[in-house]
């Protein structure tokens, strides 16, 4: 048992980085976990890991038995979390996932509900517009949209959100309204950028079943969408905002919704697709209680939107 202990704390400090990741994930202290690795390294009469103050490091001996072992600590936590899901309720820690913006608007709202439904689980929601490592940052969902996705998670649809261009009253009374696509080269256009690549998110609009994407000058860029919405509602200029942050705005008269529906002779002309958003999980993790539990309230909850 305590070889296994041990290599349970080697592991994971090596794929998250550090011994007080591993620790916290697997749920002792600190000390205990470099305690198991250092018995771990006593009993092989090796040393396995490099330590300095700034990093984590692996001798060729670690390496070896790193890529060794690893296999048989998923396996035997899969086996675990299987037998368990028999009959077991949701309990631990469910650490979820989310862009900012999305986050805070969509999946927050729908947590207090979820947790009051286990007492015995407790959920950490990390808001980051940036790419998540699952395994390192010990994050069992991660909730993300098509470009996101990647080829080594399991993904299930949540809910599909429209994308509207909106200004504020002010700015249109200002500048006029622009009644087609190809009129934005002449307004102020607020654009977001991605975290995950670092390119602007594209204005694109269908028209005869083509996608087309009109000149547009940037005046205003930001890495946040609730920053650009502030700027939206200060009478800065246009944006394109998802209709979980748009849709109270319009219902207020605090912006007005442009192109939604444009019909020009035989074309119709409208924004483009909507954004649909997917629970992500890694394959081992996919059918633990509490994972599914708030898949399956996710996906309900969201199911009338």
């Amino acid at each position: 048992m305590d070889s296994l202990r041990g290599i349970e704390s080697f592991v994971r400090s090596v794929e998250m980085g550090s011994i007080a990741a591993a620790a916290r994930h697997l749920g002792i202290s600190p000390a205990a976990a470099s305690q198991n690795i250092a018995r771990l390294e006593r009993d092989l009469g090796v040393r396995l890991l490099q330590r300095t103050t700034r990093r984590l490091g692996l001798t060729d001996s670690g390496q070896v038995y790193f890529e060794r072992v690893r296999d048989v600590v998923h396996t035997l936590e899969a086996a675990a979390t299987a037998v368990s899901a028999l009959n077991d309720a949701p309990r631990g820690r469910l650490t979820i996932s989310a862009s900012v913006a999305f986050g805070r608007h969509v999946i927050a709202p729908l947590i207090p509900g979820f947790a009051s439904l286990y007492p015995q689980l407790s959920v950490e929601l990390v808001v980051t517009d940036r790419a998540v490592d699952h395994i390192a940052e010990g994050i069992d969902i991660s909730v993300r949209f098509a470009e996101q996705l990647e080829p080594s998670l399991i993904a299930r649809r949540l809910v599909t959100v429209p994308m509207l261009i909106c200004a504020a009253p002010d700015y249109l009374a200002r500048r006029g309204t622009p009644r087609t696509p190809e009129d934005l080269v002449h307004h102020d256009c607020l654009l977001y950028r991605l975290a995950t690549h670092g390119r602007l998110f594209r204005w694109t609009f269908l028209k005869d079943g083509t996608l087309y994407e009109p000149d547009i000058k940037p005046k205003i860029i930001s890495n946040d969408i609730d920053t650009l919405t502030s700027m939206v509602l200060a009478g800065a200029g246009i944006a394109r905002l998802g209709a979980f942050i748009a849709d109270a705005l319009i219902a207020k008269g605090l912006v007005v919704p442009l192109f939604s529906d444009i019909t020009a002779g035989s074309n119709t002309v409208a924004a483009h697709t909507p954004f649909t958003f997917y629970a992500c999980t890694l394959d081992r993790h996919s059918a633990t209680p509490k994972i599914r539990a708030f898949i399956d309230y996710a996906v309900a909850a969201l199911s009338t939107r």
